[in-house]
């Protein structure tokens, strides 16, 4: 009986675990030592957000005081994204060579350089001097804090810890433009020196907070040192069991035996990104191919759509509605920083909850109606001669809908989704491309724009923007694969198919299924 009874517990048991293993996983807590490294990381990024921010209302007070044209000072808004890429070309190799953590700190104390140059300019040369030191520091913070927040993350957090650098950026936006606001009322020629010398100051807090991290775990295999980067996963990880995976997959990216338990171990494979770019643009594969692509053009068309022309010339789009007085742009500008902030922070907690594909679609078309109903209006203003009450009030709202939606998708996962489907081995490298790719664009946008509305009116140049982010649409939506619940290894699988890379997750998916089938046979 006893016999019979413990049969039928074990039975019972059985079928109780069967039932277990079907049942929804439960969502791990947020790891809270990974929280606070990829948040120090990519306050990192506070530093180009509050250039952007502070130079939308400097350039009104610059013009002024040292007496430049539109022409110059539309290049000396957008000239900092153009410097950026020395920096960011020089920090794939740089963080290869002396690790992510120092090139951060390498990051803060370029931009600190660059930002005393700003505030103590007594000429529109000097000006440029400082512009060019800091935008070298912006373009090292830019590639260096969305990889290492992403080889630091677990699977489960990857998309929101991924993300804060975008939140950093729109962080230090909104600290731009209240600084503009505050050092406005001041003399002239004191004003906007404050606002852009100020900017030295986060990035002294930023190097020595970087310097309390642990470095990458992903680079300290590369680099041989089994023993930290286990250490640095143990912590960064949902739990052991996720750790021992996360080091036994960088252990085979890097070539090393899955058996190999040294603390200290001879790497063979390339450490130090020697070869790295004749495997990324001479002899690619498909699969690389496919991610350089995915890169590449999520990048070109966040900054081709007209971001960083809504954010650097709020003011003068305002002034164009018919807002005329200084302190009213700078309120409204405000207001833009605000909605930006707010809508980046929602994002952060849908990226992993809804995914990275709808996400990214609904945000471009939200932006694409946005863009259109600001050139309509923009142009019926353009056309009246008389102040029109309703379509200020509308230009004001399509603004802020246009940086609302933007924040929820464009501009957190084109960081994340770039920084994600790299394979190891190209990471730095395929990342700073990306970077460059971004500053080459948002520098081209921002160092024409004024001339561009002069040439096609202002209504014409959202027209244009909203024709640039339908066609983005379209190359999302034939091209970009969910990577939303994959670890990075997994995630360069789903490549390489182009056009065709759904039926290659659905083989994924029905392999995935088969496995667990299996297991959970084996373990009944």
């Amino acid at each position: 009986m006893a016999d019979r009874k413990s049969e039928v517990n074990g039975v019972s048991g059985k079928s109780n675990l069967l039932i277990a293993d079907f049942d929804p996983p439960k969502a791990p807590k947020r790891n809270k030592y990974a929280f606070a490294c990829a948040m120090l990381a990519s306050m990192t990024s506070i530093l180009l957000g509050y250039d952007i921010g502070v130079m939308s209302g400097a350039q009104k007070f610059i013009k002024e005081d040292l007496d430049c044209s539109d022409n110059q000072i539309q290049i000396l808004v957008g000239i900092l994204n153009l410097y950026s890429l020395v920096g960011s070309a020089a920090a794939g190799r740089t963080s290869d060579w002396i690790g992510r953590r120092y090139t951060m700190v390498l990051a803060g104390a370029i931009f600190f350089v660059g930002a005393i140059l700003m505030g103590f300019a007594t000429n529109y040369a000097f000006l440029m001097v400082g512009r060019f030191v800091a935008g070298v520091g912006v373009g090292y913070a830019l590639m260096i804090a969305p990889v290492y927040t992403a080889e630091v993350s677990p699977a489960s957090a990857r998309g929101f810890l991924s993300s804060f650098p975008e939140v950093f950026i729109n962080a230090g936006i909104m600290f731009g433009y209240v600084s503009n606001f505050a050092f406005s009322k001041l003399r002239l020629e004191l004003g906007w020196r404050l606002m852009l010398g100020i900017g030295a100051i986060p990035s002294i807090f930023l190097a020595l907070g970087v310097l309390g991290m642990p470095e990458s775990p992903r680079w300290l295999v590369m680099q041989g040192r089994l023993g930290d980067a286990k250490v640095v996963l143990d912590k960064t990880s949902d739990s052991l069991e996720e750790s021992k995976l996360r080091l036994a997959d960088i252990k085979e990216a890097a070539g090393i035996p899955e058996d190999c338990n040294d603390d200290i171990v001879q790497v063979t494979k390339r450490s130090h990104g020697e070869g790295v770019w004749k495997e990324l643009l001479i002899h690619p594969t498909p699969t690389v191919r496919h991610i350089l692509m995915a890169a590449l053009g999520i990048h070109f068309f966040q900054q081709a759509s007209g971001i960083d022309a809504v954010v650097l010339y709020s003011p003068r789009i305002f002034e164009k509605a018919g807002i005329v007085h200084d302190t009213p742009q700078l309120l409204a500008t405000i207001a833009v920083g605000f909605v930006k902030t707010t809508f980046i922070l929602v994002a952060t907690f849908l990226l992993d909850k809804i995914g990275r594909r709808p996400l990214l679609l609904s945000s471009i078309i939200g932006m694409i109606v946005s863009l259109m109903s600001l050139g309509i209006v923009l142009t019926i203003i353009d056309h009246s001669d008389q102040k029109i009450t309703w379509a200020i009030a509308l230009c004001i709202a399509t603004v802020l809908s246009y940086v609302a939606f933007f924040s929820i998708g464009m501009g957190p996962i084109t960081w994340v989704y770039s920084s994600e489907i790299f394979p190891l081995r190209l990471r730095a490298q395929g990342c700073s491309m990306g970077v460059a790719m971004n500053r080459v664009v948002s520098g081209v946008i921002s160092m024409s724009f004024l001339s561009l509305y002069k040439a096609i009116t202002i209504g014409g140049a959202f027209f244009l923007f909203s024709g640039v982010a339908a066609a983005g649409c379209v190359f999302f939506y034939t091209l970009y694969p969910e990577t939303q619940g994959k670890n990075l290894e997994e995630v360069e699988q789903v490549f390489g198919t182009f056009f065709r890379w759904r039926s290659t997750q659905a083989e994924l998916d029905r392999k995935k299924e088969a496995e667990m089938v299996a297991n959970n046979k084996a373990q009944s």
